[in-house]
């Protein structure tokens, strides 16, 4: 379960890395924003070529030079950062984004480009060539689905590869963030970036209400917790935080009492007389007599010391790859915790870990 975040994208890619080398392979990969990018890159490829194709992405959206060197320390790291930024507000990424021609606010009214900053044609072309996507529309090989938000509605949409034929498009529609990007159509109707609604898609496994036994590998870009600001870049960065974490950590304790609940509904029920039930709830009871077991390991990136509020549109090559490896080595830390991979009691339930928490 892949949470939105642009440029922290990396860490993803870093944590599919430490899975592959365990051995541990998805049979089902979701995402939203940058997360359904990484998604469709998993989903869409041969096993052995995933990595590869994960590498081939971020090294082309990264591909540009910011500094020949940068001297030792916070302060001039922050600077390069910056310098970073301002290279992806003017110029836009390689292969993901270009700015639009006319600036939106000098644009007439229902113009192309009247509702966005940049044009995401170069990401379709990414996509074209780093997905095969025979492979992605293959739900008996790997399940995929992509969060996004229909303008007109508002109403929040998965597209499942099990109910939808996937394309480019609706990967692009489930990064479409505004207002630098521009909406996706699909079919007759626009789609915007899921994060402005859930920011990350372990709603939708959870829904599924399937009797599977699942191990959950959550992995998010933005923390809920985080220090108390200092100034006004912290205040900015900490809104950014909360907003798009989609308060991951208390959604998970929510679905862990719903789960619990349920358990005890099934093992009230089991215990009364079946004449003494309504049809309803025996249907009930039948429904309870087979809950999953759902263990979850969140694996939630932390914020270097010297990243600002603008570390999630920061594509310097450097960064991806700090990125890369903190998610590499925060698996690798959690699937040590050889305890944590033990699943819940026989008769459901749902357990819950946090690398980070534990600290």
């Amino acid at each position: 379960m892949l949470q939105g975040g642009g440029a922290l994208g990396a860490y993803q890619a870093g944590v599919y890395q430490a899975l592959e080398e365990a051995d541990i392979r998805p049979d089902w990969v979701s995402g939203v924003s940058i997360g359904a990018i990484n998604s469709a890159i998993i989903a869409g490829n041969r096993p052995e070529h995933r990595l590869d194709r994960l590498r081939s992405f971020w090294g082309r959206i990264t591909d540009r030079h910011v500094w020949l060197f940068t001297p030792d320390g916070d302060d001039f790291r922050r600077m390069r950062n910056l310098h970073a930024c301002l290279n992806a507000v003017l110029f836009g990424q390689p292969g993901f984004f270009k700015p639009n021609p006319l600036n939106p606010w000098l644009a007439p009214r229902g113009a192309k480009g009247a509702t966005a900053f940049y044009d995401t044609a170069p990401l379709r072309e990414t996509l074209l060539e780093l997905i095969d996507f025979e492979l992605l529309n293959r739900p008996d090989l790997c399940r995929f689905s992509v969060g996004a938000v229909n303008v007109l509605t508002g109403n929040f949409i998965y597209f499942d590869n099990r109910d939808h034929e996937i394309l480019p498009e609706h990967v692009m529609a489930s990064g479409a963030l505004p207002p630098a990007l521009p909406a996706i159509r699909i079919g007759t109707d626009y789609y915007w970036d899921g994060g402005i609604v859930s920011n990350t898609p372990l709603q939708h496994l959870l829904d599924q209400d399937d009797p599977i036994n699942t191990l959950v590998f959550q992995v998010d870009l933005f923390s809920a917790r985080g220090p108390m600001p200092r100034d006004m870049e912290d205040v900015i960065g900490r809104e950014k935080d909360i907003r798009f974490s989609s308060r991951t950590r208390a959604n998970t304790d929510l679905y862990k009492r719903l789960h619990n609940w349920k358990l005890h509904l099934k093992q009230a029920l089991m215990k009364v007389p079946d004449e003494l039930l309504s049809d309803e709830q025996r249907v009930q009871r039948e429904k309870l007599r087979d809950l999953p077991e759902i263990l979850i390991l969140q694996l939630i990136y932390q914020q270097k010391a010297y990243e600002s509020h603008a570390k999630d549109y920061e594509f310097s090559a450097i960064s991806m790859q700090e990125h890369w490896e903190s998610g590499y080595e925060d698996t690798r830390r959690t699937l040590n915790r050889r305890e944590w991979l033990v699943m819940p009691p026989e008769d459901g339930g749902l357990v819950a870990h946090d690398v980070h928490r534990m600290e």
